[in-house]
């Protein structure tokens, strides 16, 4: 029996992930082709007052319709009403909420890259959006599925994790507030791995750095390292009771986003989201609860 190949719409075509999802989904001799959908519609948005949004927006829509014949069209609605399911790409997190709202009532699955939202207040009124239009939504950075992080979450025979410190870039872009922007992919790395739960966040932050740390209600403490100085590696140390492990995420030459796709596709397919949409309100939460620290000093109650 022949698997029927989704019909994916997107929207948002001003950020790199548009060409290279798209590659990895239209191109079967991609080396990390992800099959069960195709992009065949793209709505290309962008944001008049970020210029790293607006500026790239015709480069990536020429790319899309001339080399892998992607029909451009001219609303949010329109690529969603001839789809299965939908790639919200939009760079800019604040325009996610209006974007949404605009295709809810397709109830058909969508993927909000991140940001999710950059407040608790549009996150929440998304999902609320989803929930009542029974349309299964999921949110992540790539970074959460690379394949080093995947293959140390997997290796327990040091006993349950107790805490984590990760390391990353933490460029800083004015649309998307404080960790929103780059300081995201370490946060969802933290989550990959800690799950929910964190009750309280503290940040420290000069010109160059932030240090941010998570309480957890049973006692486990996460910490994140964002660098605007020195080297713009990724990488974690995970602590077990038995021991730690370093995460080394370029242990593999599988891009995170091929990764992250086959769990899309799985959700495109079944409806079943991997990462519950609670867990993707409290990462908002506790950027939000960082950024408010990075401000004032103090420790911010989630």
């Amino acid at each position: 029996m022949t698997t029927k190949v989704l019909n994916i719409g997107m929207i948002g075509l001003d950020t790199s992930h548009a060409e290279a999802f798209t590659a990895i989904l239209n191109d079967p001799g991609h080396p990390y082709h992800v099959p069960g959908g195709k992009v065949t519609s793209a709505y290309p948005g962008g944001s008049p007052d970020v210029e790293l949004s607006w500026s790239r927006v015709k480069g990536f829509t020429d790319t899309l319709r001339d080399k892998y014949g992607v029909a451009i069209v001219e609303s949010p609605e329109a690529a969603a009403e001839s789809s299965d399911a939908v790639l919200l790409e939009s760079m800019d997190g604040r325009a996610h909420l209006e974007l949404f709202s605009r295709i809810a009532s397709f109830g058909i699955p969508v993927f909000i890259d991140k940001p999710f939202a950059v407040s608790l207040k549009d996150a929440e009124a998304m999902a609320e959006l989803a929930e009542r239009n029974r349309v299964p939504l999921m949110s992540c950075s790539a970074l959460r599925y690379a394949e080093g992080l995947t293959a140390a979450l997997r290796d327990d025979q040091n006993g349950e994790i107790f805490g984590m410190d990760i390391y990353g870039p933490m460029a800083l872009q004015p649309s998307q507030p404080g960790l929103f922007w780059y300081g995201i992919h370490t946060v969802e790395m933290l989550y990959a791995a800690m799950g929910t739960g964190c009750i309280q966040v503290t940040a420290a932050t000069n010109d160059g750095h932030d240090l941010i740390i998570g309480e957890w209600d049973d006692g486990r403490i996460g910490t994140v390292r964002g660098n605007r100085k020195g080297n713009s590696q990724f990488g974690a140390l995970i602590h077990r009771d038995k021991g730690s492990q370093f995460v080394d995420v370029y242990v593999d030459p599988k891009p995170y986003y091929a990764s992250m796709l086959e769990h899309v596709m799985e959700m495109f397919r079944t409806a079943e989201p991997d990462i519950d949409l609670k867990e993707s309100l409290e990462i908002v939460r506790f950027i939000e609860a960082a950024n408010e620290s990075r401000e004032t000093g103090k420790p911010v109650k989630l």
